[in-house]
């Protein structure tokens, strides 16, 4: 799995050492050597190497993935990586809060569990022409009656 670097934190105005840019983006300063052999461009191609931190930002932001949004009827499955739509096109939804709920169903290809959280208001858009089942709130622990006092401490 590709590893996130924060690239806001490279200042597009500013030059960098191989040192500092490894520093900034913590990581060794070999990656940074290998970034420049698959194609980070150089100020000039003698020692000290040279980064125009535009030219960083704009690579490390090529390398980066795309998020891939979900359109209706379909939920992002983190196994395959995807968006996909539910096997046998059946979700369950459960409400969460008033307002939100989670969209449950099975992934048709690795068969693990697909979560989507969606408003309650908008379920319609989200699921699309999908078979939605509604599942009863779930009771919270923290709604019970008062706690027994009749525990001794000592």
């Amino acid at each position: 799995m590709a590893r996130r670097y924060n690239i806001r934190r490279v200042k597009i105005h500013r030059s960098y050492e191989v040192s500092e840019a490894a520093k900034l983006l913590d990581v060794h300063k070999h990656t940074i050597s290998r970034w420049i052999d698959a194609g980070l461009p150089l100020v000039a191609p003698k020692r000290p190497f040279l980064i125009l931190g535009k030219d960083l930002r704009e690579f490390l932001q090529a390398r980066h993935p795309r998020k891939q949004p979900c359109r209706a009827g379909e939920i992002y499955c983190l196994r395959c990586r995807t968006p996909k739509r539910p096997a046998f096109d059946e979700v369950e939804f459960v409400p969460k809060t008033a307002t939100i709920g989670v969209l449950a169903g099975l992934c048709p290809t690795c068969a693990s569990m697909l979560y989507r959280l969606t408003k309650t208001a908008s379920l319609a858009a989200a699921t699309g022409d999908l078979k939605v089942t509604r599942s009863p709130a779930q009771e919270r622990l923290c709604d019970c009656p008062d706690p027994s006092l009749n525990v001794h401490f000592q």
